[in-house]
């Protein structure tokens, strides 16, 4: 029979041994070595699965993270495969479209036209005032080369970016996992003072994942990263617990207590959350208490870089019509109001969403009204960040599709991936081509620039520029030509097809140029002395002697303070 006099007082024990302890000795590195020597501070947290001391940042940790962009990533998971076809209608393709799925398209009448070529469903006009306010990009054929269609291995691909992914073989460690591995060297022994990354739902974690630990504070649900931040508590030490009546649930407070005193981080969300507030009302589901939740962390200034959400049930194998109005009624609806609500501290700016889903659904419907698993999709992008909205990329062709009636990608994933670390959260590109296993990534124009490379123009014109034979004029109108302070430059082309670099200057003075492989590796000096005030053909094989592979390469130019680049195709 159980009693409820026993009743501890004492304070819970920080730094108490856990079963995962003897697991974290078995792989020696730096840091922990420099654990072993009793650096580490005093303190204890969990941080995703691991165990790990706290104590205030060191001044390399503290010199990398002041390095940082203010720039906020939000990372959407639509759990399930979300349907490309059911999300952007193409409508220069809309009678294969319709054709191919007889009891579940998307009626005309029901197509938001965003432009003469692609719509949405009417059910998502929430997104219109986005699209109006130049908030909202999405992307085509998003994919890789051979997709899985399996959920696991998906997942797991679009985490790690590790295509020779197969079942549970694979890169262990994820993209953004990587990243912070490199910006927090010292984590595991000072941990920056915010969390570096929030995760609602503990699937897909291997985005997080680095060689020694989870970069993410993760919580199960929503309701619990709720209770977080509204009592500063991972749980409540004085609610009911199933054994009040005996020794037991006393035991079960002590454990509670022990819990919380781990998650050091648990006060901190509770700041930011107390000092943040809505300033819109959100429905009541879900998602969209998700970023209710994250709006209030954002204003309140917690100071974390990324977080990632989830919304499940995309796996439309039946009933398709209905299930995707609503799970996309509730995501445009919720997309919506988060940013009017960020926008009323003047936060937007700095947040940039956008959607993943492991794969597709096929282009034919099945026969429950529904779709099997795919290949390529679209990626949406959401926020003032982008400046402007556009679709961007090559719609795959519906009239092509391969043997299983699967839409081939046309957007390496990856090059999405490097583009949002270089050019939203300020990475290095050689720093960002390590995050991405050695992909060389290409460039894509999303709207923020933040490398000052010239990115690649396929925002708003799907064909290559064609690059002039003769000297450009200067003229501010003409793509390929930029001006600086009266110093002209621009890549053209002879009939021999040798690149060169046109240049002017409209003063004399000491010019350096330099160019650059797409890994950022310095090539070699293309001109490096005093040049008067006029003009210069500077032929790029030539300098470089003809030891230049094919493929595409960037020059910088160095006035001064002033620094110009341009990228320019060797054939």
């Amino acid at each position: 029979m159980c009693d409820n006099h026993h009743n501890h007082n004492t304070s819970p024990h920080k730094g108490l041994e856990h079963e995962g302890h003897d697991l974290e000795h078995k792989k020696w590195s730096r840091r922990s070595f420099v654990q072993a020597l009793g650096i580490a501070g005093s303190g204890s947290m969990f941080l995703g699965s691991h165990f790990v001391s706290a104590s205030a940042p060191s001044p390399l940790t503290a010199a990398v993270a002041a390095a940082e962009t203010d720039n906020i990533l939000i990372l959407i998971r639509l759990s399930g495969g979300n349907d490309g076809l059911s999300t952007v209608i193409p409508i220069q393709q809309y009678d294969t479209y319709a054709n191919a799925r007889p009891n579940i398209y998307i009626p005309e009448s029901k197509v938001l036209k965003l432009t003469d070529d692609f719509g949405v469903p009417t059910y998502m006009n929430a997104l219109e005032s986005l699209w109006g306010d130049g908030q909202f990009k999405a992307v085509h054929g998003v994919g890789y080369e051979n997709q899985s269609l399996s959920h696991f291995t998906g997942s797991d691909i679009f985490a790690n970016t590790d295509l020779t992914t197969t079942g549970f073989s694979g890169e262990n460690t994820g993209w953004m996992g990587r990243h912070f591995e490199q910006l927090y060297p010292d984590y595991l022994i000072s941990p920056p003072p915010a969390p570096a990354a929030i995760q609602i739902g503990n699937l897909a974690n291997l985005v997080f994942q680095g060689e020694e630990t989870n970069y993410a504070f993760v919580t199960n649900n929503v309701d619990q990263l709720e209770q977080i931040a509204e009592t500063g508590l991972f749980y409540d030490v004085d609610a009911n617990t199933p054994f009040d009546n005996c020794m037991y649930g006393d035991q079960l407070r002590f454990l509670r207590g022990v819990a919380n005193t781990t998650y050091e981080y648990a006060g901190t969300i509770h700041d930011a959350y107390m000092a943040g507030q809505n300033q819109v009302e959100y429905q009541d589901n879900g998602f969209a208490r998700q970023l209710a939740l994250l709006a209030r962390l954002i204003k309140g200034n917690l100071g974390t870089k990324v977080y990632m959400i989830s919304m499940g049930g995309f796996d439309t194998h039946g009933n398709q019509p209905i299930v995707h109005e609503r799970l996309m009624s509730n995501l445009s609806v919720a997309i919506n109001n988060f940013y009017e609500d960020l926008a009323y501290t003047e936060q937007d700016n700095n947040v940039l969403s956008m959607t993943f889903s492991e794969f597709g659904r096929r282009i034919f419907e099945n026969g429950s009204n529904g779709t099997d698993h795919g290949k390529a999709a679209p990626t949406l992008f959401f926020g003032s960040g982008l400046n402007g909205s556009a679709f961007v990329g090559d719609h795959p062709s519906l009239d092509e599709p391969n043997n299983r009636g699967n839409l081939e990608y046309t957007m390496d994933f990856r090059d999405l991936y490097g583009t949002v670390l270089a050019e939203w959260l300020c990475v290095p590109r050689n720093l960002v081509e390590q995050h991405l296993l050695g992909h060389p990534y290409r460039a894509i124009d999303l709207g923020f620039n933040c490398s000052g490379e010239t990115l690649e123009d396929i925002a708003m014109d799907n064909d290559p520029p064609i690059l002039p034979e003769t000297p450009p004029s200067q003229d501010p109108n003409n793509p390929n030509v930029d001006i600086l302070d009266g110093i002209v430059h621009s890549p053209y082309y002879p009939s021999s097809r040798a690149p060169h670099i046109h240049l002017e200057m409209p003063v004399s003075a000491h010019v350096d140029i330099e160019l650059f492989n797409i890994l950022g590796q310095r090539v070699g000096t293309l001109f490096n002395e005093i040049m008067l005030e006029g003009s210069v053909e500077i032929n790029i094989r030539e300098r470089m002697r003809d030891s230049l592979s094919t493929g595409k390469y960037i020059y910088r130019i160095s006035v001064g303070e002033k620094k110009m680049s341009k990228s320019v195709m060797i054939s």
